[in-house]
């Protein structure tokens, strides 16, 4: 079961915008309020890092190497979170995850690709 849904990566010029996406299809709307949502990323040959994370409070925290240029939002009535990515450089390219956490479990997404050219 797919409990959580990465969507709107793709390939972008450096310098271009992407908004990702990340839905929770199955969880139910009315009690969907994930103490953490998180986003990571993956680049070949590197470790997963969080870039974005944002609370239930919608306290966020940014990687320095994104500070500036992604903004982190979520939307529980839609069941969603999204990342807005500007000014994007080749280095931003990876596989993007969505990760929710809700106190008891940690849900992860199957991931999107983001490649920006240079």
């Amino acid at each position: 079961q797919a409990q959580v849904v990465e969507s709107g990566g793709g390939l972008v010029q450096e310098g271009g915008s992407l908004r990702l996406s990340c839905h929770a299809p199955r969880m139910i709307t009315s009690v969907f309020n994930p103490k953490t949502i998180n986003w990571y990323r993956q680049a070949p040959g590197k470790q997963r890092e969080l870039v974005a994370s944002i609370t239930s409070g919608r306290a966020t925290t940014y990687a320095d190497a994104v500070k500036g240029r992604f903004t982190i939002s979520r939307d529980n009535s839609r069941k969603k979170a999204y990342l807005e990515m500007s000014s994007l450089k080749p280095d931003d390219t990876a596989i993007y995850y969505c990760n929710l956490n809700d106190r008891v479990t940690d849900y992860w997404g199957q991931g999107t690709q983001v490649t920006v050219s240079s």
